[in-house]
């Protein structure tokens, strides 16, 4: 097969006059038609700091392609920053820039007839977003990542962007005061790159490396960094060298390759957004797998990396201490990790992790050594019963009490729980409940980092609940519970909850209960009434009317 077998559609033969006409004001010459055209998913924007540095990497890529002799197509996908958008009705476009970004990257590679695609992105919704485009398109691809962000630093503590938002409850509770508040604001976010613990932006680019479908230890590096730009260019050399042998994403993205990303998120105690993601990805790649999948998983892998949110170090420091690939071949050796699947680059698993020492250096503690990990087990769990039947996902890290049952404090949107917060009117004990904040209810399924890092904040992370059929950044800890499922939206019995209920979170017995008899959750299902909806037109009525239930993934095809 020739290199540039799908661009050839436009390239070939006297009807494609006018097309080669075209490409030569972009500036292909006479020798370029019979090149491979590869796309360069360009993510830049200057509207968060974890895309503000990608026009440097898409320019180191496209020059590298140019060397192999390729030729690029750069153009640009979206972004939404989920922190700047954080709390506000903004945030309810964030998960719908997953399907924005996907539906883009797809749309540009197809109807240029491109032979391959180096897709560069580097907030949270850009890794899932690419990859379910790159699934769907199965044409040969590579994802680049950002970056992280380095940490910020004040008064001897690391700062992260959560630092800034858990900042906002301690002041509340006048637990600090303005200027330490201004002071940490100033000091969470030094630079370029993606916010920098384990949240969602780098579990998502640690999943992808596991999956083969980036370059080893690019996950981890830091935006910043020199290494990341020769990273990129290395990338697409290797994506050249895909298009040749036709390496394609269901290649890489299989069963078995998505059972490795969920283990390596279970052990670097990554976000909960991976659920949902890895789902949608797998929906794109049509791999069978369901949430069930992922309590199996948990069951059998400890949490073995000690990050923030709930623990001490970033993503800067796990870079340092050996990366993914440390992590990984932890994994293999013991039998926790599928070391047959292939990779971008050609190699298997085992293959690329061969030179990888068996145990992490003793002179760190960022990956603990196998007979000490963090947690005995992965920290996502499913939780179901009466209150969420399709399942639920709660993150039991740093959760000092694992079950709680208290009395329900119910909340329509997230502005109203959050003002309550403000208002000190949540006490120890209480189970907050924020619905109609699903994927269609909302719509868009907003995270909840405001109102849940207050509650840390004011000292309640580990007395006070909170269970929302909405989602939780990567950033959150605590006894919360989110991705309810069915939402409350569609009639779910969270829709039915009253204030004063008693709710049961069970985190050790997978449990979700609302404790009511079913004769009285009947007499309130019989009189419940859908609301109406939010929006009525643009891309959030379109969304809501396409998403399906946040238990496979809130995919819209």
């Amino acid at each position: 097969m020739p290199d540039n077998k799908r661009s050839q559609a436009i390239t070939q033969g006297a009807k494609r006059s006018p097309n080669r006409a075209m490409l030569r004001a972009v500036g292909f010459n006479d020798g370029d038609f019979d090149k491979p055209i590869v796309g360069v998913a360009n993510g830049f924007s200057t509207i968060t700091p974890c895309n503000m540095g990608l026009n440097e990497l898409a320019l180191s890529a496209e020059r590298a392609l140019r060397k192999v002799g390729a030729m690029p197509q750069m153009f640009g996908t979206i972004t939404i920053s989920d922190g700047i958008s954080m709390g506000t009705e903004g945030m309810k476009y964030s998960l719908v820039s997953r399907e924005v970004i996907a539906d883009s990257i797809e749309t540009a590679v197809q109807g240029e007839s491109m032979d391959g695609v180096i897709a560069i992105g580097g907030c949270d919704k850009n890794m899932p977003g690419a990859l379910i485009a790159l699934a769907r398109m199965n044409v040969p691809a590579i994802f680049v990542y950002g970056g992280t962000i380095k940490p910020g630093h004040y008064q001897g503590r690391t700062l992260t962007i959560v630092s800034a938002f858990e900042a906002v409850g301690q002041f509340t509770a006048h637990k600090i005061d303005e200027k330490e508040l201004l002071e940490v604001e100033r000091h969470a976010c030094p630079g370029a790159g993606a916010c920098g613990g384990m949240y969602t932006a780098n579990t998502m680019s640690s999943a992808i490396e596991v999956m083969g479908m980036s370059l080893p230890y690019s996950s981890t590096m830091a935006a910043e960094d020199e290494e990341k730009r020769l990273s990129t260019a290395r990338s697409a050399e290797v994506l050249v060298n895909a298009i040749k042998k036709q390496i394609c994403p269901r290649d890489l993205i299989t069963r078995k390759s998505m059972e490795n990303a969920i283990s390596v998120v279970m052990a670097v105690g990554g976000s909960t957004n991976a659920v949902l993601h890895l789902l949608a990805i797998a929906h794109a790649a049509d791999v069978d797998l369901s949430i069930d999948d992922f309590e199996k998983i948990r069951a059998k892998v400890p949490v073995l990396c000690d990050l923030k949110p709930s623990g001490r170090y970033v993503t800067t420091d796990l870079h340092h201490a050996g990366g993914i690939p440390q992590v990984m071949k932890m994994l293999l050796v013991h039998g926790l990790l599928h070391g047959d699947c292939m990779t971008i680059s050609g190699e298997t698993i085992a293959e690329v992790l061969r030179d990888v020492p068996e145990k992490p250096r003793e002179d760190q503690d960022v990956i603990r050594q196998w007979d000490n990990p963090l947690y005995a087990q992965g920290h996502l769990a499913i939780l179901k019963g009466n209150l969420s039947t399709e399942g639920s996902v709660a993150k039991i890290t740093g959760v000092k009490n694992p079950k709680i049952t208290g009395p329900a404090r119910v909340f329509e949107s997230e502005e109203a729980c959050m003002n309550a917060i403000l208002a000190q009117e949540i006490r120890p004990g209480d189970v907050v409940v924020i619905r109609y904040e699903g994927p269609k209810g909302g719509p868009g399924m907003r995270e909840m980092l405001s109102p849940t890092s207050a509650l840390i904040g004011e000292g309640l992370g580990d007395s006070v609940g909170l269970i929302t059929d909405g989602r939780f950044s990567g950033g959150t800890y605590g006894m919360v519970v989110g991705h309810v499922a069915p939402e409350a939206f569609v009639g779910g019995t969270i829709a039915l909850v009253k204030e004063g209920d008693s709710i049961t979170i069970d985190a050790n017995q997978r449990l979700l209960q609302l404790n009511v008899s079913e004769d009285e959750l009947a007499r309130r299902r019989a009189a419940w009434q859908p609301p109406e909806p939010r929006y009525r037109r643009g891309v959030l009525a379109k969304f809501a009317k396409l998403v399906s239930t946040a238990s496979r993934g809130a995919i819209t095809d």
